[in-house]
């Protein structure tokens, strides 16, 4: 009898495998089932997918790295699609085991299609648990009381317990926050809206460790009542802990930080930006548009393009405007946060003030641009050397100073360019300072300009060091001195001039006195000698004598030059002038003279006397030159303008001078020609009188190749032109003699071969003539007797003879008396003028009688008066 049933039930799939009408309809119901789920499938995958791909951006701009969200959802639908088609699968092989056995209704049901229908269930509760513990969140389901019904693996796992120890337990058991109080009014609000979400602080009673959960619950319900609450909560401590960080680095950063949209209104900013920007409160920026805030709108319409264009703004300085009317600097950093369908959700960026920068750049500047132009004005080169004395740093004064520019010497070493003879003590200037051996050092070399010339230049050197006492190189100033230094050769020749001629002054007065005597002795000896010898031999005496005259004029000249009678001359006159005067000392000599005057030469203004004695002293030193070697040759003279004066060239064809000697020829004395050649005062007399005409003369000879004297003289001003004639060169003296007999005249003079002389002389042309040394004297006789014309000397000891005139004027009450002044001194024209102004005449020592006589004769002729 239990076969029966049992072949029954065995028969049961054989029967049912032939297929019948309903079980074709099924089979049809279900292969479009399944063709749904596979549509909604593809669906839903395709649009996580596009979903990922266009929130891809947003979420990389988030302030966490949430990249991963979207390849984490695409995940997440792929495993619920593989869960379903799997749940699908089991569902349609319960359902074809119902249809199976209500088919075979009247059929009892075999034990193997309960165990297999068993089976299918069993496997469908596993997937479905299986699934809930792969969660990464908390799944739980709780009691109305809060016992614990269930929960999921990952649940367990973070309490650290079994799940025996977990469910049918209170869930305060296990953790302290939130507060029961707080859980009972939550409980509340869930009742009456059967939903609840939000975040939970949960901190666990065994470790003590707090953490955050997004929770989301839904009521468990039974006959229609809540029975119980199931939730999930997702663990988001993390990103709390992020969040509270990301927030307290935005308040506590220094840079503003802000927020806003496409249309410039503010939507966040930190404290520090409210701050920069001026404000008291986050709510009244927010309350501001941000183009109301640029002092240039331009500088925003940039910054829009800029964005429009690439997306980012990097450094880009604008200017804003305060509450308070201050104008600061900022540094904008910004971008662009567009949505999902590109449009510009946002504006986000950062401002960093710079005024301050700005200000201390703005100075900075300044200071340099000061240090810049005191470098460029300064009137010295200004260098840096490294510690091998390698120029480092040259200023703009290099190219002045020795012609090269400064990028051309940096990486040269310093004494590169200095003289041979000076480099040697330059480096061992150099080498101490760099050393440490002397803490500064000023020296003098001279140093090489690019057109070959040296310069001479003063160096004053100090060290440079870091701020740790090292040594880091050097830094000098120079100066050019080589015009100080001719400067200073020129204050010692004239300083050596100066005593030479007060030496010449004293030697050439106390010549006067004996030449006058010597030239009156043989005036004397030549009148009264019969003897043609006699007569011969005083006329050698006399000669000699006036040429030893000459020399003591010319020394006189030298030590105190008269003022210079100023005219308007020609060169080219004064020149040929010269020739006529010596041309047949050239003839006789075969030297031939080439003078080469530029066409319209300036007019000079100078004394024609002067320089006609100039230029006749160099040609004659170049004749003397050229006879000492050859028996012919050629002075080529030649004069042409140069800047604002008119040079002269002689150059002659002789042996030149020495270079050793050369910056000797203008020094008094100084002669190259054998004893009695010369007296060595030509040249210094020359320049002597080219200086009194504010002019220069240098030397520039070649030796073996010729003498060249140049002079430079400046060009005239307005003055009257002045010709040369031959007069002008030698004195006119009356060719008649007055008849002096009859006439009393009173000579005062204390030296006593001059008063012997005089009277002499005169008493022989019938004069009565007294005697006497001193003005005191004079006075004395005077006073009881009168005199018809006196005879003074001009420097006499004790009142001199200028004393003694103004007495003798004071006394005659408005009527000078005749009075002859007699002199061994080369008086200035203004005393020679004011002596003439008051009515009295002078002679320069040394005299001839013939000349003072009929000086005497001309002062007698004037209306008649008596000396008393």
């Amino acid at each position: 009898m239990t076969e029966a049933p049992n072949s029954q039930l065995a028969k049961a799939p054989e029967e049912s495998s032939k297929p019948s009408p309903a079980t074709s309809h099924w089979d049809q119901m279900e292969k479009r089932e399944g063709a749904l789920w596979r549509y909604i499938l593809v669906i839903l995958i395709l649009m996580a997918l596009g979903l990922a791909i266009t929130s891809w951006e947003t979420f990389r701009v988030l302030p966490m790295r949430l990249e991963a969200l979207p390849v984490g959802l695409v995940v997440l639908v792929g495993l619920f699609g593989v869960y379903v088609w799997h749940q699908r699968k089991e569902v349609i092989e319960l359902r074809a085991f119902l249809r199976g056995m209500k088919q075979r209704a009247d059929a009892p049901v075999t034990e193997a299609q309960i165990e297999k229908m068993l089976d299918v269930m069993t496997r469908s509760q596993r997937g479905y648990r299986d699934l809930i513990d792969s969660l990464d969140h908390l799944v739980f389901n709780l009691g109305l009381d809060g016992s614990i019904k269930t929960v999921n693996k990952r649940f367990a796992e973070t309490l650290n317990l079994p799940f025996p120890e977990i469910v049918g337990k209170m869930l305060q058991e296990f953790i302290s926050e939130p507060p029961i109080a707080d859980v009972q009014v939550n409980v509340s609000a869930f009742l009456e809206k059967r939903t609840w979400s939000g975040v939970v602080r949960v901190r666990f009673r065994k470790s003590g460790e707090v953490r955050f959960y997004d929770t989301v619950l839904q009521p468990v319900l039974k006959d229609g009542e809540v029975v119980g609450a199931s939730g999930v909560a997702r663990d988001i401590t993390a990103y709390r802990e992020s969040e509270v960080r990301f927030t307290e680095l935005f308040e506590s950063l220094q840079e503003g930080v802000y927020f806003t949209t496409p249309g410039g209104m503010f939507l966040e900013a930190n404290p520090a930006l409210v701050r920069m920007l001026g404000f008291e409160k986050k709510e009244d920026l927010l309350a501001v548009p941000a183009p109301a805030l640029y002092e240039d709108r331009n500088q925003r319409e940039w910054m829009l393009d800029e964005l429009d264009r690439n997306g980012a703004v990097k450094n880009h300085e604008i200017s804003l405007k305060r509450p308070d009317g201050k104008v600061i600097r900022c540094l904008d950093s910004c971008s662009v946060i567009r949505d999902s369908s590109g449009d510009v959700v946002r504006l986000q960026g950062t401002l960093v003030e710079i005024t301050e920068r700005v200000e201390i750049e703005r100075r900075l500047y300044q200071e340099q641009e000061f240090g810049r132009s005191l470098v460029e004005c300064f009137p010295d080169l200004i260098v840096v050397l490294d510690v091998e004395g390698r120029y480092t740093f040259v200023s703009p004064r290099c190219e002045e100073l020795i012609g090269v520019l400064p990028a051309d010497l940096i990486g040269q070493q310093m004494g590169e360019r200095a003289h041979p003879e000076d480099a040697r003590h330059l480096s061992k200037q150099l080498d101490n300072l760099l050393a440490g051996i002397t803490r500064s050092a000023r020296m003098e070399y001279r140093v090489r300009h690019e057109d070959g010339s040296y310069r001479a230049i003063r160096v004053t050197a100090s060290p440079m060091t870091d701020s740790d006492g090292r040594m880091t190189g050097v830094v000098a100033s120079a100066r050019d001195v080589t015009e100080e230094k001719h400067i200073e050769q020129q204050l010692l020749q004239t300083e050596k001039f100066a005593a030479m001629g007060q030496m010449l002054a004293g030697v050439a007065h106390e010549l006067n006195n004996p030449l006058t005597a010597i030239l009156g002795v043989t005036d004397l000896l030549h009148e009264r000698s019969v003897d043609d010898t006699m007569r011969r031999q005083t006329s050698l005496v006399h000669k000699q004598a006036r040429r030893a005259a000459d020399i003591v004029q010319s020394l006189l000249a030298f030590s105190r030059r008269t003022a210079p009678v100023r005219a308007r001359i020609r060169i080219e006159d004064i020149v040929e002038r010269v020739l006529e005067l010596h041309g047949k000392s050239l003839m006789e000599k075969k030297i031939e003279v080439k003078f080469h005057p530029a066409e319209n030469l300036p007019a000079i203004e100078g004394d024609a006397n002067l320089l006609l004695q100039v230029f006749l002293n160099l040609i004659i030193n170049s004749e003397q030159a050229i006879a000492s070697t050859s028996d012919h040759g050629t002075i080529t003279i030649a004069a042409d303008t140069f800047e604002n004066n008119v040079s002269i060239t002689v150059e002659d064809d002789g042996p030149g001078i020495p270079a050793d000697i050369t910056n000797r020829v203008f020094d008094p004395f100084f002669t190259t020609k054998r004893p009695g050649g010369g007296t060595g005062l030509g040249l210094t007399i020359c320049m002597a009188i080219i200086r009194e005409h504010g002019g220069t003369i240098e030397t520039q000879s070649i030796f073996g190749s010729g003498a060249s004297i140049r002079i430079d003289l400046p060009v005239a001003n307005s003055l009257t032109l002045a010709g040369v004639n031959e007069s002008s060169s030698v004195s006119h003296t009356p060719s008649f003699s007055p008849a002096l007999q009859g006439h009393t005249v009173l000579v005062v003079d204390d030296e006593d071969g001059i008063r012997e002389l005089v009277c002499e002389g005169l008493v022989a042309r019938g004069m009565a003539v007294e005697t006497v040394t001193t003005s005191e004297d004079a006075l004395a006789m005077l006073a009881h007797r009168q005199f018809d014309a006196i005879l003074c000397d001009y420097n006499l000891p004790g009142q001199s003879g200028e004393q003694l005139f103004d007495i003798l004027c004071e006394q005659a009450k408005g009527a000078p008396p005749r009075f002859v002044f007699m002199t061994g001194d080369l008086l200035e024209a203004r005393v020679v003028d004011s002596i003439a102004s008051r009515g009295a005449r002078t002679i320069q020592k040394p005299f001839q009688l013939a000349g003072l006589a009929n000086l005497l004769a001309e002062v007698l002729e004037a209306q008649p008066a008596k000396t008393s």
